[in-house]
């Protein structure tokens, strides 16, 4: 796993902006190197953010929206449409303003579908391992970037402190009593997450910065600190704002200030 990298912005706003930004850059380099990319999307204000600046930017157009998969990192397990789901906010901020191909759109299904929260893991996981190449060495892809919010608790996707999805080694997985509600989600696994190419953990707002020191030490353990497993095979940045790193050790030569 890579060492993280500490970028921090002045504040909420210019992190979106910048997070945009690297996501049109690093999308265009994958698509100019192998002709596709694959992006998987995180929930949350910043996260929302983020695509609404991308739809805003000029160069989202860079992007070769046809040739790009779209995944989740995780789903509240609620209807179709709800706007409370991950989904539903991604369509309205940025899905529905490219030309996506909407059999590359990877969405992690909910009640409506018929399906019980563990079948809807399954279903998702099943879908992973069949889009994994022989050269991703796992069973999901190694997605080019994939984006995480992270709480104040230190969950990343919907995996949070002590719980038994920590522990799971499937691709996806059903999560029950969530202490952030809805009770019920769907997430991907820390094995899927470290076979990421890169991992992008972004985050802003003081309430955030006991958990960003957290992630960042040496000894903390990504079953109390789930952010602190948060690491892609290639590179890990942690992409914040001036308050959410407020806390990050003055020794942590890794900062910089755009």
């Amino acid at each position: 796993m890579s060492v993280p990298n500490v970028v921090v912005h002045r504040d909420a706003d210019m992190l979106a902006k910048a997070v945009a930004a690297r996501v049109i850059t690093r999308l265009v380099d994958a698509q100019s190197a192998k002709g596709s990319a694959s992006l998987v999307l995180t929930g949350g204000t910043v996260g929302i953010a983020t695509l609404a600046e991308i739809a805003a930017s000029p160069a989202r157009d860079a992007v070769d929206w046809r040739n790009l998969d779209i995944w989740w990192g995780d789903e509240r397990f609620l209807p179709s449409g709800d706007p409370d789901r991950n989904e539903t906010g991604a369509r309205k901020a940025l899905l529905d303003h490219v030309d996506l191909d909407p059999a590359r759109v990877h969405v992690m299904r909910g009640p409506d579908s018929g399906m019980t929260a563990e079948e809807s893991a399954d279903a998702y996981a099943e879908e992973l391992r069949g889009a994994a190449r022989h050269e991703d060495h796992g069973p999901a892809p190694s997605f080019d970037v994939l984006l995480l919010g992270m709480g104040p608790d230190s969950h990343v996707a919907s995996l949070f402190p002590g719980m038994p999805a920590l522990y799971d080694t499937r691709p996806a997985v059903a999560v029950h009593g969530s202490p952030k509600p809805p009770p019920t989600r769907i997430s991907l696994t820390m094995p899927v997450i470290q076979g990421a190419r890169e991992v992008w953990v972004v985050a802003a707002g003081a309430d955030k910065a006991g958990a960003v020191r957290l992630a960042l030490s040496d000894d903390s353990g990504p079953v109390q600190v789930p952010a602190a497993g948060a690491r892609g095979r290639r590179r890990t940045l942690f992409l914040l704002d001036r308050a959410s790193a407020s806390k990050i050790p003055a020794s942590l030569s890794r900062i910089s200030s755009p």
